[in-house]
């Protein structure tokens, strides 16, 4: 019942969009051949994603035609809602006016023109979206960006001032289509040279295999004092249809081992002490744990063997998990290093002034830093892309994280 009346008010929506985006293409122009190419290219945008949709594999997950698929629609869509809110704003508009002219018998007509005028302000805004969008999907999901940061902490071993991590998270390898834009992230990744190396999780989309062609690409990533990962909710196979559940835990299998032939040490609920000078740190990494997801990590076995007074960094793939249970625990995790949710892959950010994306409605720490209570969280945006085959304003992200003692 739920499913009908989501696809019914999806279905209102998309009507709305496309009467409104129609009438003000037929307000700006005569021509019927703009008025019916518009139409012609709606409806095949529509026809390919129902053709897509219905027709690819399931068992393969989402396959990089799907995503296009999904992009195309996004492409066409999210620009005729800025259309919708103008349109439809000056509809209101016009019924106030006549509202006011029904009670007060007084002559509130509309300026002339001025329909045609909102229609070219709306169709003009909205091109904006659409060029973004496109260049999303043919350049932004490869505009690779280093974010920087030096963090402080006062009960940092004094060995680690100084000490450097590289952090990277939300692979995705099952999305990736150009082998070219990757090598030259991953050599991107490497002129970081940091000392040592987090992946926080979501290796592939669903299966092993879609990491076949990458693994030569991604086992090249260095790292001076070692590489260290942990798995996230998309690397248990749980989003596709399986022909049996061996299947499944066998495809697990398989993607665990992924992490050992790029040479990283995959920390399932486990921690590692990391030691300089007779000092040490430790770093823990628990399975995925998140609101409304699989919550298979268990933060107190990996612990286990740790002191209270030890600086700790947590590698967990979903914010979720510090804000529901890690940053009130009692045992002091002063960092944390997340990813999962890629910003949404779009939305608007100004360095150091403005950031924002529908992504913050669903999560409370969502890409970049946060702090609470003395410690700290770092949300990377991912490096892949999944779903939509693209980012627009939230670029790909290689985090690096300077440990300093004051």
């Amino acid at each position: 019942m739920k499913t009908a009346i989501s696809l019914i008010i999806l279905f209102v929506i998309i009507v709305l969009l496309e009467v409104y985006a129609f009438q003000a293409i037929k307000t700006i122009t005569k021509s019927k051949v703009i008025r019916y190419s518009w139409l012609f290219v709606s409806i095949a945008v529509y026809a390919n994603f129902a053709y897509v949709a219905l027709t690819y594999d399931r068992t393969q997950g989402q396959t990089p035609q799907f995503q296009m698929a999904m992009g195309i629609l996004l492409t066409v869509l999210i620009p005729k809602l800025v259309v919708l809110i103008f349109m439809f704003g000056e509809d209101i508009y016009r019924w106030i006016l006549k509202l006011i002219s029904a009670v007060t018998s007084g002559n509130t007509t509309p300026l002339a023109g001025r329909r045609k005028f909102i229609s070219q302000i709306g169709l003009g805004l909205a091109a904006i979206p659409f060029v973004s969008f496109i260049y999303g999907i043919v350049q932004g999901k490869y505009n690779y960006k280093v974010l920087k940061y030096q963090l402080t902490f006062k009960d940092l071993p004094e060995a680690f001032d100084g000490f450097t991590i590289t952090q990277i998270s939300d692979i995705h390898s099952g999305s990736f289509t150009n082998k070219e834009k990757i090598q030259y992230g991953v050599d991107l990744i490497n002129e970081q040279k940091s000392d040592i190396m987090l992946f926080t999780g979501d290796i592939v989309n669903n299966k092993a295999d879609e990491m076949d062609n990458w693994i030569a690409v991604f086992d090249k990533l260095e790292a001076k004092e070692g590489k260290y990962s942990i798995l996230g909710n998309h690397d248990y196979g749980d989003y596709m249809d399986w022909d049996n559940p061996q299947d499944k835990i066998d495809n697990f299998q398989k993607v665990k081992d992924i992490h050992q032939k790029i040479g990283f040490d995959l920390l399932l609920d486990e921690h590692r002490y990391l030691e300089k000078d007779g000092q040490k740190i430790a770093l823990l990494g628990v399975e995925n744990w998140g609101k409304g997801f699989n919550k298979a990590g268990d933060l107190q076995r990996a612990a286990a063997g740790i002191q209270k007074e030890d600086f700790k960094i947590l590698m967990s793939h979903d914010p979720s998990h510090w804000e529901e249970k890690v940053k009130q625990d009692p045992f002091n995790y002063q960092l944390t290093l997340s990813g999962h949710t890629h910003g949404l892959q779009m939305g608007i950010e100004i360095p150091g002034w403005f950031k924002w994306s529908p992504s913050k409605y669903a999560y409370k720490q969502w890409a970049g830093l946060y702090k609470e209570a003395g410690r700290v969280i770092n949300v990377n945006r991912g490096f892949g892309y999944h779903a939509f085959p693209g980012r627009v304003g939230i670029w790909p992200e290689i985090t690096v994280i300077e440990l300093k003692k004051y």
